[in-house]
């Protein structure tokens, strides 16, 4: 467990991180009421959580630069400050353009984030610590998710989509003065607290970092997972709402349930495991991601294969699979940081957020939109009828999701590949300079 110095600035990144996917994924509790106030496709509610996707990979890099060079705590809470407001005045917008307006600055300033917290986590926990600690900040995932499930679906229903977004930017009044509170770490100062250890030094290209092999699969794993938890995020209360009949309250409650359970076992289970298994090989944060993601498909696989009405059912075994597919954050996030010297881990991340959001991470809700219109259409073909009525949109959404299991099966495969380098790249971190993880009984 941290002590009492450190997990005050833990918690509060968590928290922010928190409401950092509270107001990401708050749209997904709201897509169905949104859809039928303008009209939408589900290629355009895709493109909700697609172009801001990418807006935010391209701000990512220069943001994390500047993490890496600058204030940290200034650069997060100027990221909370712009992200919150843009999440509130959402609720203001008159048309489906101004709600995607919205939704690119929120991205914008969510964009401070990981480089900014990671990079600072990474200055307060030492190595063999350093998997609990990003693990523990990533729970913000899940329980940013299901609160924002949990919440915004009833609070649509009783008072509608706009009231909700409102709720969603509520707690940086808070979290603002908090954060402008702590006292900041210096840079490799986790590495300089163990003895007769030196800290690596700091190299200052981008490009650097792509020299690293381990990292060039770390970031297409990257892009695989977050399409399918993009995917999730966006279109899993839908799914419910259309497929097995549940209202969007109810839809939003289950759905964050689920995610909360599923997702916090994940990445505590992730944590624990990830800071033992490094004493036993050095491939075994790697390893130990792509057991998970494969564990994952099978699970999505049958969940997805329930019949309508079944949505206990699904819930769980979806849920499930998710918490599988969470147990990412806190392995591989800890293994970039194995690779890459202290003094360039914001930019690491930046890069990494930048590359597997372009390489095909962003295009999940979008990909998945796509192919839901599609094989409406295709149904309502099939069935001779005129256009796409409600029930060929929930065999449409319902097909769709079977891409989930397929790129959780792609996604252990790279993840195994990147097991087979990253030995060797931790060895030429040593040569630079000693770095602080113990040595693996391999």
């Amino acid at each position: 467990m941290p002590s009492k110095s450190l997990a005050r600035p833990l918690a509060v990144l968590f928290a922010i991180n928190i409401l950092n996917f509270y107001d990401r994924q708050v749209l997904g509790a709201l897509l169905e009421p949104i859809r039928k106030e303008f009209h939408l496709s589900d290629t355009q509610l895709g493109a909700l959580g697609t172009l801001p996707i990418v807006l935010y990979a391209l701000v990512g890099l220069p943001l994390g630069r500047l993490a890496d060079s600058g204030s940290r705590k200034k650069l997060l809470a100027a990221g909370v400050a712009v992200w919150a407001s843009l999440t509130g005045l959402g609720g203001l917008v008159q048309s489906y353009l101004m709600l995607l307006v919205s939704r690119l600055g929120v991205f914008v300033g969510e964009a401070a984030c990981a480089p900014a917290a990671t990079s600072w986590i990474g200055d307060l926990f030492p190595a063999d610590r350093r998997s609990r600690a990003l693990a523990t900040f990533m729970l913000g995932v899940p329980i940013g998710g299901a609160l924002s499930y949990a919440i915004s679906g009833p609070a649509a229903q009783a008072w509608g989509w706009r009231a909700a977004l409102v709720v969603a930017a509520l707690p940086a009044v808070l979290l603002i003065p908090a954060l402008l509170s702590l006292d900041e770490p210096a840079r490799g100062a986790s590495e300089a607290r163990l003895p007769a250890v030196a800290t690596a030094p700091p190299v200052h290209s981008s490009m650097s970092i792509l020299r690293i092999p381990t990292m060039w699969w770390i970031i297409a794993s990257g892009a695989l997972v977050n399409f399918n938890l993009y995917a999730l995020a966006t279109f899993f209360p839908a799914f419910l709402t259309r497929y097995h009949g549940l209202s969007v309250g109810q839809a939003g409650l289950w759905a964050g349930v689920g995610y909360g359970a599923a997702g916090i076992a994940g990445g505590l289970i992730a944590g624990a495991w990830g800071d033992r298994v490094i004493y036993i090989r050095k491939d075994g944060r790697m390893l130990s991601a792509a057991a998970a993601a494969l564990v994952a498909a099978p699970l999505a696989l049958v969940g997805i294969r329930q019949p309508a009405g079944r949505a206990a059912a699904s819930i769980a075994l979806i849920m499930i699979a998710y918490g599988f597919l969470t147990t990412y954050y806190g392995l591989v996030y800890a293994a970039i940081h194995d690779v890459v010297a202290p003094a360039v881990r914001a930019t690491a991340m930046a890069v990494y957020f930048l590359a597997m959001y372009l390489c095909g991470a962003s295009f999940g809700p979008l990909i998945t939109g796509q192919l839901s219109d599609y094989l409406a259409r295709r149904a309502a073909h099939a069935a001779g009828a005129a256009a796409a009525g409600a029930a060929y949109r929930a065999i449409g959404l319902h097909q769709a999701m079977y891409v989930i299991p397929a790129i959780s099966v792609a996604l252990a495969m790279v993840l195994y590949a990147g097991s087979r380098t990253i030995a060797a790249d931790m060895a030429r971190r040593d040569e630079a300079g000693p770095r602080p993880v113990v040595q693996s009984a391999r």
